[in-house]
């Protein structure tokens, strides 16, 4: 069984604002991208935004999925990790 541990709130942020970052490059990115992708002029923005949104739903899953999967390996914040060093501080061998 998986028991999920809470996480302190300043690595909610950290992770809210890391990952903030990581949405605005990727869409940066495929702004840029997309019209040369398409050979589309830029009068035609309309289309050029549903271009960057279809793509920004797959490219932002997967960012977040690996962006989770890096933030799983951080120790920093994760009450489970705080519990373990209070438990090691109070019970030595």
């Amino acid at each position: 069984m998986f028991v999920h541990a809470p996480t302190a709130r300043s690595r909610s942020a950290a992770k809210a604002i890391t990952w903030r970052v990581f949405g605005s490059l990727d869409t940066a990115v495929l702004s840029f991208l997309v019209p040369m992708l398409f050979h589309v002029s830029m009068k035609k923005s309309g289309e050029i935004a549903l271009s960057i949104a279809a793509f920004e739903t797959v490219t932002k899953i997967l960012l977040f999925y690996f962006h989770e999967r890096a933030w799983a390996r951080v120790p920093w914040g994760r009450a489970d990790k705080e519990v373990e060093a209070e438990e090691l501080h109070h019970h030595p061998h």
